[in-house]
């Protein structure tokens, strides 16, 4: 449900809207309307300086050197460290100096392998040599297109054999033209020696640098943490100034806020010792107020999909209960393998306790263990587990097994799969429940007279179908069914041709009738086809599951000996790639359904603001 929201108003003197702004964040329940990007300059670089301090803490919190091979000397390196300084900056400035580093290791590297050919030289020498008149030339060949004899007409001189290839000097007069049969190559720039310390001193400074901020991580990390709330609340805070309205000439300032209406008592004593004119009211849904969701602990495990739709305008309702519900439901039916519900209770435990913390899921422990339960229900009444057809399964108690929904059941003289059919089931209920939802709180929002077509769509789509049902079952005797069925179909119509906008002209009326009629017929029938997913997903993983159970079997055989290694391989490799896929798919179309086919139908708009309160 929605929290039911006050607004307040404040007037005050312009110098006092400072002080009253870090009173509204001491209070931490006052939601000023405020940007949430940058307004002007002073707030760019707030953002600007927030930013980085985030970055710089993210790149703390991931550090983890324990199984470098040169961890020992990091740690050591951390300890004998002192951090002056911003220690944003001592991060980000390390952070850059070791990307740094890793290119100009990476250069040394490059240079160590064009010189180690060479071996070890002076440059000196060669200096030397130049200053006398003689020059060296450096030539690289394939070692069977060396010609022997050309150490006859030159002072040719093998340096070494690499790779198939000879690496050799000539040395010639530096005055004279040069003019050797094969072109040669640049001279080293530096001796493997030399270029052995360039990549050493890198190293040692590497291992510095990540010493440096091993240190901030392990001493400085928290007070980092709360620099990030200190500069996020003033930038806050700076934001909720910009929204003040000047009068008097800017002597005095206005402020505008929402609160719960469970804070009211703590909130109006506190106003009251403040130096500020104040007034209340009941919040109404032209102010457009903040949404806070309360939900119980079931519902609350969802908000966060709602959340990603969009939250309820405030006159809205909140469809969490509901979405609750059926996602669960969905997911399960999408899964569909009691199995791998098993699976996903046991990782939502561990992730809940942080005993196993994947990021992307921080949060989700207790909602994962949740769908896991549903899954493991569910799963065992369609009759899978682990890709196992548990009906056929001899261990089970066959009260058990009469239980599982499996087999074909016949409809009009056809057979058809049983689960295929409750899953369709399941979406006329969805689809029924959501266009109630909509005709009652449409009426409630904007009055039964704007809505008299919602609710004639409504009898007769409800009305068609309870008529439907009572006449399989032979309930009713066949001239009561047939004058029940006149009667929706006349109350239905007018409603839908004839008064769906009062005052207006009737032959307008009916040509919008009618077109609302082509897009409803077209609408709920690919609306409910739309739920066959929950049948086929759920098969194609039992299916995927059983295809994998049967490779393993077929490779393990009747003797086993070593095949039980690859028995044991594909199982794990099917299985967890099997289970990927079905927690990915199991997330995806019940999202879709809920936001796509059940939005729709229920009128949820979505476009609310979230409740942001002013906090320190």
């Amino acid at each position: 449900m929605i929290s039911q929201m006050t607004k307040y108003g404040f007037v005050m003197l312009n110098g006092q809207s400072e002080d009253f702004l870090h009173q509204l964040q001491e209070l931490g329940v006052v939601d000023i309307a405020r940007s949430r990007k940058p307004v002007d300059d002073k707030s760019s670089a707030m953002l600007e300086k927030t930013l980085k301090i985030r970055r710089a803490i993210g790149v703390l919190e991931a550090l983890d050197y324990s199984k470098e091979a040169d961890f020992q000397a990091i740690a050591a390196a951390s300890k004998t460290t002192v951090i002056e300084g911003c220690k944003m900056q001592n991060t980000l400035a390390a952070v850059d100096r070791l990307n740094q580093i890793k290119a100009e290791h990476a250069a040394a590297l490059k240079v160590l392998k064009g010189c180690a050919p060479w071996g070890e030289f002076s440059l000196d020498a060669i200096k030397e040599l130049n200053a006398k008149g003689i020059e060296l030339h450096f030539h690289c060949i394939a070692k069977k297109q060396y010609d022997p004899a050309w150490e006859q007409d030159w002072a040719v001189e093998v340096i070494s054999e690499e790779d198939g290839n000879l690496y050799f000097v000539v040395a010639a007069p530096s005055d004279a033209e040069y003019s050797f049969p094969i072109a040669e190559i640049p001279a080293p720039k530096t001796s493997v020696k030399e270029a052995k310390e360039a990549i050493d001193a890198l190293e040692k400074e590497a291992i510095q640098q990540k010493g440096r901020l091993l240190c901030l991580k392990e001493q400085h990390l928290d007070h980092m943490r709360g620099g990030l709330k200190r500069k996020t609340a003033d930038l806050d805070r700076y934001l909720a100034g910009t929204e003040a309205t000047s009068a008097a000439d800017g002597y005095i300032c206005t402020f505008e806020g929402f609160a719960p209406v469970e804070e009211d008592q703590r909130l109006q004593q506190a106003f009251d010792s403040m130096d500020i004119l104040w007034f209340a009211e009941e919040a109404r849904e032209e102010d457009n107020p903040p949404i806070k969701l309360k939900n119980n602990k079931f519902a609350s495990l969802f908000e966060c999909l709602t959340g990603m739709y969009g939250m309820p305008v405030y006159g809205e309702w909140d469809p969490t209960p509901v979405l609750a519900v059926f996602f669960l439901l969905f997911f399960a039916m999408c899964m569909g393998d009691a199995g791998y519900g098993l699976i996903l209770i046991i990782y939502g435990i561990l992730q809940d306790r942080k005993i196993v913390n994947i990021g992307m899921f921080d949060g989700l422990g207790k909602l994962i263990a949740v769908l896991g339960v549903a899954t493991t229900i569910v799963g065992f009444f369609l009759g899978t587990a682990f890709g196992m057809d548990l009906s056929t399964m001899e261990w089970i108690p066959q009260q058990l097994r009469a239980m599982m929904l499996t087999g074909d059941i016949q409809v009009g003289g056809s057979a058809y799969a049983l689960q295929m059919i409750l899953a369709l089931g399941i979406g006329v209920f969805h689809l029924c429940l959501a266009m109630t939802i909509k005709a009652v709180l449409y009426t409630q929002r904007f009055g039964f007279k704007e809505n008299i077509s919602t609710w004639g769509w409504l009898l007769l789509i409800l009305g068609g179908i309870a008529s439907a049902i009572l006449g399989a079952m032979g309930v009713l005797p066949q001239n009561v069914l047939n004058a029940i069925i006149i009667g929706i179909a006349v109350v239905s119509g007018l409603a839908i041709f004839i008064f769906n906008t009062p005052g207006r002209n009737p032959l307008l009326n009916i040509g919008a009738g009618l077109w609302d009629s082509y897009n409803m017929a077209t609408g709920i029938l690919g609306d409910v086809l739309s739920y066959i997913r929950l049948y086929a997903l759920g098969l194609a993983g039992g299916m995927l599951g059983g295809a994998f159970n049967n490779l393993g079997n077929m490779v393990l055989g009747d003797a086993p000996t070593w095949h039980w290694v690859p028995f044991v391989l594909i199982l794990l490799f099917g299985h967890v790639l099997n289970l990927l896929m079905s927690c990915l798919g199991a997330f995806v179309h019940p999202l879709r359904l809920t936001f796509v086919e059940y939005f729709k139908n229920s009128g949820y708009e979505g476009k609310g603001r979230l409740y942001n309160a002013l906090k320190k």
